[in-house]
């Protein structure tokens, strides 16, 4: 008997010096640092208020990369520019997939999603398809239709400013349907086919907060047959209706075009660049489908928030609005409205342009990417798997790259002192900022939001002054610059149990604004330059 006892000590000794060892020789061990959590349920308590991770404490205690785990997934958030754009960037090969989402991607997309497709062959067919359609020469073909769209806004500006936040929604809308579809001008949002996207949007939107969806905690349950006669799984079988229901719809926007190309009246759109290279792409009619909807779906809104954002900064600095304004009286004068031509002569403008996409980007968090192979980062380890977040708030407000005025609104940090525009810093020197994302999976639509953003801006100020509402005592009302909320109302809420509120657009708290015209001539002008533009 002692015998056995002695065994069956020196075996449990055995086993205690192995798992000592395995523990000191393994690598989570040097995982970045992090928020202290429980096993399993790790910082899911901390992320139901997320305000603490733009904090200043935040940044101060984690410094640039920080680890967090939820439910088993391991997350790490870059809080530098510095440490996104190493991996990111530089790493892409490995830090270019994404994470897996279940009921949104897989079944009410058919996995056909394009922004959330993981790394491999798929991908880089989609990408190669969407990239060849909006290249920055392939977007001057939209300039007519951005220049348009800039005339009505500007318009509808002046004659109801109280629907502000509607009006760059109507703009947005009206010029992605145009550019993807060679959708006529949307007058308003009443559109049947725009109503029946939007029902796309928000069908994802809705099956984001379903917390019956417990396959992204437990995929095993999508091996469980649709049909079962006693416990049949509804959410499955009505994703699939859905996701043909929503195929059948992108196709048949599709179709139009198709037709408009067979009689020779196509005009410039995606749509029909991906339909000409058809045999070029390697793309199924279904799959291009399905881009050219989710190229809309990520495109629209982006610009929408982040012209609401550019208002709100105008309001409170009016300084900025005279600067731009001087500059525009001096290049186009008061006799027309901007165009694409005047650009090289505008770099004030541009830089107002950088600046709003620095100071308050529409995602405060960049899209997730996901690592395909373990990795080391500064003597930290990064798992295989690991989900991957750029924090855009801290990126953007580092003030070793941006200034010890990086928190504010300053759109002279990008022009030199004889107010030509200079490089962004470091890291971000291309754009000046990381708003459009990160490496391989950076926003293939950058270059049309650009251009958006810059005719909208320009021709709002060369028509208008946008002025703070005041109350009855005829004091300005107070604005609220730095409180942002989520919408909740994007394609991108999709539902994880760790980053379903990461990804949300973010805008700012409602406010109201007054706007008036410039000088006499600007409704004539106006109506003139509509009049022109429908021939």
């Amino acid at each position: 008997m002692g015998a056995r006892n002695n065994s069956c000590l020196l075996v449990a000794f055995s086993l205690v010096v192995i798992l000592i060892v395995q523990y000191a020789r393994s690598p989570w061990r040097s995982v970045p640092p992090g928020p202290w959590g429980p096993p399993i349920l790790g910082q899911a308590m901390d992320f139901l208020d997320k305000r603490w991770l733009f904090g200043k404490d935040c940044k101060q205690r984690f410094k640039d990369i920080m680890y967090l785990h939820c439910f088993g997934q391991p997350i790490v958030v870059f809080n530098s520019l510095k440490s996104a754009t190493e991996l990111l960037d530089r790493r892409a090969s490995i830090y270019s997939s994404r994470p897996r989402f279940i009921m949104a991607h897989e079944i009410l997309s058919g996995g056909l999603l394009a922004i959330f497709i993981p790394y491999g062959d798929l991908w880089r067919r989609t990408r190669r398809a969407a990239h060849e359609s909006l290249t920055k020469l392939a977007v001057r073909d939209y300039h007519t239709i951005l220049h348009k769209e800039s005339v009505l806004l500007a318009s509808a500006l002046l004659e109801r400013p109280d629907a502000l936040e509607k009006h760059f929604e109507r703009a947005a809308a009206s010029a992605a349907m145009s550019i993807l579809y060679d959708y006529p001008t949307l007058e308003t949002e009443n559109d049947k086919n725009l109503k029946e996207v939007h029902t796309f949007i928000d069908h994802m939107v809705w099956s984001a907060s379903r917390t019956v969806f417990l396959v992204q905690l437990l995929p095993w349950l999508m091996n469980i047959p649709e049909r079962q006669v006693l416990t049949p799984p509804r959410w499955k079988y009505e994703g699939r209706k859905s996701f043909m229901q929503y195929t059948r719809m992108f196709k048949s926007l599709l179709n139009q075009v198709h037709k408009d190309i067979s009689n020779g009246s196509e005009r410039p759109s995606v749509s029909a660049s991906l339909i000409k290279n058809f045999d070029r792409n390697g793309l199924s009619y279904q799959e291009m489908s399905w881009l050219v909807g989710t190229l809309y779906a990520a495109g629209s809104e982006t610009t929408s928030t982040t012209m609401y954002w550019w208002a709100l900064a105008m309001i409170a600095h009016p300084e900025v609005q005279k600067h731009a304004q001087a500059e525009l009286d001096a290049v186009v004068g008061r006799s027309r409205t901007p165009t694409f031509s005047d650009a090289p002569d505008l770099p004030y403008i541009q830089a107002v342009v950088k600046e709003i996409l620095r100071w308050r980007p529409a995602l405060p968090f960049a899209l997730p990417h996901a690592t395909t192979e373990d990795d080391w980062y500064d003597g930290m380890f990064v798992p295989k798997g690991t989900l991957c977040l750029a924090n855009l708030w801290h990126c953007h407000h580092d003030p070793a790259y941006y200034g010890d005025d990086a928190a504010n609104f300053n759109p002279q940090r990008f022009l030199d002192v004889e107010g030509k525009l200079i490089p962004g810093p470091g890291e971000a020197r291309d754009e000046g900022h990381k708003a459009y994302g990160f490496g391989r999976r950076v926003c293939v639509g950058r270059h049309v939001a650009n251009d958006s953003l810059f005719i909208y801006v320009a021709t709002i100020l060369w028509a208008m002054n946008l002025e703070r509402v005041r109350d009855q005592d005829k004091n300005e009302v107070p604005l609220d610059l730095v409180t942002f909320i989520d919408t909740g109302m994007v394609l991108y809420v999709f539902h994880h149990p760790c980053v379903d509120f990461y990804i949300r657009y973010s805008k700012p708290v409602p406010f109201s604004c007054r706007t008036t015209p410039r000088f006499p001539e600007v409704f004539s002008i106006l109506e003139e330059e509509k009049e022109l533009l429908k021939a």
